[in-house]
């Protein structure tokens, strides 16, 4: 059964531009076959919790002795990580918050890049290495190329770092710019294009979940690596 590990983090639940993107994408998942599973976790509602033990960045067998974490802060942990490696494609809301990620999000990351288990350190296996990740970001100014504030978003490059770069996934990045241009009357000149921006956003989130959805489940191994 392909199934989609759907991931929100806007702490706006009734007008989050991500989230009823990342909720039209996963309807369409949802409309491809009775197959095309949905598992949901709002890190908003439900905060993952903040690493509270170094041993928590390593595997079990790279600990160092003595380095036994709480059972309980591992069992979290455990979990989150077994929804991952479970997902043939993950699906990320990932709003700008003061130009970063939010904090709910970033717990959530810290969580599950675990050397020697979804990033490599003893050896070079990546279990989750060329699985598919889409993305969704919102900003509520511009931040494309040529604008004043390029360079400016230190939300989507951490992410990608993250799970691109050191977990090997497949990454697709979705960005709509302007959000904010409807409520301040400074940004009012953008409201043309954060429509446009929005329109082609919708149409990107619902062809993605159609192809990836068509995609041959169970890329990379089904393990968790400990």
């Amino acid at each position: 059964m392909p199934g989609l590990l759907h991931l929100d983090s806007s702490a706006d639940v009734g007008e989050s531009t991500t989230r009823a993107l990342t909720r039209t994408f996963a309807d369409t998942w949802r409309g491809l076959s009775a197959a095309h599973t949905v598992t949901y976790r709002d890190l908003h509602a439900d905060p993952p919790p903040h690493l509270n033990h170094p041993a928590l960045h390593w595997a079990p067998r790279l600990r160092r002795p003595g380095e036994i974490p709480d059972p309980a802060a591992a069992a979290a942990q455990d979990a989150l990580l077994a929804e991952l490696l479970a997902a043939d494609v993950l699906l990320v809301g990932a709003p700008m918050y003061n130009w970063s990620l939010p904090s709910t999000l970033k717990a959530w990351l810290d969580q599950v890049h675990v050397l020697g288990v979804t990033a490599p350190f003893d050896s070079a296996e990546r279990p989750l290495a060329g699985r598919p990740v889409v993305i969704v970001s919102a900003r509520g100014a511009t931040y494309g190329s040529g604008s004043p504030t390029e360079g400016w978003d230190h939300s989507v490059p951490p992410i990608e770092l993250v799970l691109g770069r050191s977990c090997g996934m497949e990454v697709t990045v979705v960005t709509t710019d302007g959000t904010l241009a409807s409520r301040i009357p400074a940004l009012a000149e953008l409201r043309d294009e954060a429509r446009g921006q929005l329109d082609a956003a919708k149409r990107s989130v619902v062809e993605l979940a159609a192809r990836l959805g068509r995609r041959p489940a169970g890329v990379g191994p089904r393990a968790d690596g400990r």
